[in-house]
Parts: C-alpha cells; structure tokens; sequence
C-alpha cells in the first residue's frame, strides 16, 4: 500500500471536517464530522447521523453533499471525532470503505496509524477484497 505524507491542503481539510464537528457537536447524535475535496477545489463537509443507534456516518453525508453539488470527481476525504481538541482522524468503517470504492475508487484518504502519524491512501487499497455486482456495475 502506497502512503502519501499530508500537504497544507489536506491539513486545511482536516480543519475543515473539525471545524464542523465542532458547530454541529452533539453528544449521542453527532460525533464524527467529515470533509471532502472535489476536484473543483470546492470542500464539502458532513456530520454523521444518530437516530436509535443507527444511521450513515460522516464520510457518506460529506461525500453525498459533493455529488449532489454536481461533482464528478472527488479527491481527498477524511473523518475526525472527538470534541476535545484537536480531535483525532478517524480511519473508515468497512461500509464507508466500499462506498469510497463504489464512487470514486481513486480519491485519496486521510488516515491514522493509531499513535497521532496521518499519511493519505487510495480508497482502493483499503479493501482488498470489495464487494462487487454480480450483474456488472452499478447504474
């Protein structure tokens, strides 16, 4: 796996998804918040969604923002967590892993080695194995 070391943008976009967080913080409903670079240069942001213990994270929210805007191309996401200063980046859950693979499969990802050392990786290379349709690719 080829690890990428962070540039001033990727710390912007750390910011970004902090600074989020941060206005959107709520104890048992939002506590990830998340940011993606499209390739406009344009960053969209999202929290994730609690109701009953259940519903999409970050990642899925900011990423759903960007297409909805019109963006094709996506290239830089990360998630952080934690209200206290300064947060944590947070690696991807397996469901948030195959989306990335799903919708753009070459966006770079901000991620953690668990002692505070972040480094971008493509999507692609976070789930070996993904899924994928039986019945060719999705619509």
């Amino acid at each position: 796996m080829n690890m990428h070391p962070l540039t001033a943008e990727d710390e912007a976009l750390i910011a970004a998804a902090r600074r989020t967080l941060l206005r959107a913080y709520h104890p048992d409903r939002h506590t990830v918040g998340s940011a993606v670079r499209a390739g406009s240069g344009q960053v969209y942001t999202g929290v994730n969604i609690e109701s009953v213990g259940a519903g999409p994270c970050a990642e899925p929210v900011a990423l759903g923002a960007a297409i909805s805007a019109g963006e094709s191309t996506l290239l830089t996401i990360v998630a952080v967590g934690g209200f206290e200063e300064p947060g944590y980046v947070l690696n991807p859950c397996g469901n948030c892993r195959q989306m990335m693979i799903d919708y753009a499969p070459d966006m770079l990802v901000i991620v953690s080695d668990g002692r505070g050392a972040h480094f971008k990786v493509y999507a692609r290379d976070l789930l070996p194995f993904p899924y994928r349709y039986f019945d060719g690719d999705p619509p």
